[in-house]
């Protein structure tokens, strides 16, 4: 008996207009289910999203504040969704270690720390200026 997960077909790349469309929406929110339930990287971030999303209406103080604030957020979470499928791309592969396995994850990982650091530096210093001045 097979371990191996389910493969998930996909449409045909003959679709076009609103069925191409309604097709990558469905296969958009697979992938976001997908994380949700398999990461627990991305569900602290979008727990931390639930929050922090309106919280930077109030701590922003024009519409480019607010979008900064937002935006880094969201950008974690889409840098968080890159990294899994790296990760899941690249155990597929096999389970064996190799360097360039290593390396990809590594790369990835860094990404997502970056993220996570840009996102306190920006909130850090919006909270600075909201508070402090």
């Amino acid at each position: 008996m097979s371990t191996a997960p389910p493969t998930i077909s996909s449409e045909p790349k003959t679709l076009s207009g609103l069925s191409r469309l309604r097709q990558a929406w469905i296969n958009s929110m697979r992938g976001l289910r997908m994380a949700y339930q398999g990461e627990r990287a991305f569900r602290q971030e979008a727990a931390l999203a639930v929050v922090l999303v309106p919280l930077s209406f109030w701590v922003g103080r024009s519409w480019v504040e607010v979008a900064l604030l937002a935006g880094c957020i969201w950008l974690l979470m889409i840098v968080e969704l890159l990294n899994s499928a790296i990760e899941a791309a690249i155990d597929r592969i096999g389970p064996e270690r190799h360097v360039l396995s290593g390396r990809a994850k590594d790369v990835a990982s860094a990404a997502v720390w970056m993220a996570l650091m840009m996102c306190v530096g920006i909130w850090g210093a919006a909270l600075w200026a909201r508070f402090a001045a």
